[in-house]
């Protein structure tokens, strides 16, 4: 295998969850253009159909699943859908997520779970479908966030509780899984880049974080598609149980 070749992902198959708009669709089409024929989930259909066109325009299969993997169920009747339709499932994306910007003293019990309920168990429901049926090579892929290790400044304790505890979770199964199946378990912690949560920030405020971060600029989707390409393929077989910041050096602030 050549050096490039390390970074292609020819005849694998990914699932990304959250691919209806954002990131996800990111991840989903930088898949596809890596090689790699791609499950996609989430809770809106016709959002979702919009990516799965934009993939085969690529000229990879892929296959949409409309799913809230809050929902243990929906978790596995994603990953039983993907295995019938391509027979085997080699990278996973936990990309799916939510955000609140609610003050603490004010933050209703629902809000505050819904927001565990997506973008921690969710991911732990997907990553435990999904280590059930890979085989050893395969790859897990977290999304986490810097806000896990540093405030951004707004009311968001749900939030960036959920993402402190994506990094546990990960070295956790990193430790499980990578031995034991041969699963390796990374996640990204991503800084800020253009998404449906960053769209409902006050004016100003991105100005204001953009101050911190060294690279002067907000984060380009395809940027942090590269690392998960990385991450998830040949490229990385030597690197589980780590999160790498995507952030334009934010955290070394």
């Amino acid at each position: 295998m050549s050096f490039v070749e390390h970074f292609a992902l020819d005849g694998k198959v990914a699932i990304v969850t959250g691919a209806s708009s954002g990131l996800g669709v990111e991840f989903a089409l930088a898949f596809a253009q890596a090689g790699a024929d791609v499950a996609i989930c989430a809770r809106r259909k016709e959002r979702l159909a919009e990516t799965k066109e934009r993939v085969e325009e690529i000229g990879r299969r892929c296959l949409a699943v409309t799913a809230d993997v809050s929902r243990p169920e929906d978790c596995a009747r994603v990953v039983d859908e993907t295995m019938g339709e391509f027979g085997r499932l080699d990278v996973l994306v936990n990309n799916a997520g939510v955000g609140t910007a609610v003050p603490a003293t004010r933050e209703t019990p629902e809000e505050f779970q819904r927001v565990i309920e997506v973008n921690l168990y969710g991911s732990y429901w997907m990553a435990q479908a999904c280590a059930r049926v890979m085989q050893p090579g395969a790859s897990i892929l977290n999304i986490g966030s810097v806000l896990g290790f540093t405030s951004g400044g707004l009311p968001q304790a749900a939030y960036s509780s959920s993402k402190a505890a994506i990094i546990g979770l990960t070295r956790d199964l990193a430790q499980q899984w990578t031995g034991r199946k041969g699963i390796r378990v990374n996640a990204l912690a991503p800084g800020f880049f253009a998404s449906e949560m960053t769209d409902t920030y006050k004016p100003g405020y991105l100005e204001k974080v953009i101050e911190r971060v060294p690279v002067g600029r907000m984060g380009e989707g395809r940027e942090l598609a590269a690392a998960a390409v990385f991450l998830a393929g040949d490229a990385a077989s030597y690197i589980s149980g780590v999160v790498l910041p995507v952030d334009g050096g934010l955290l070394t602030g």
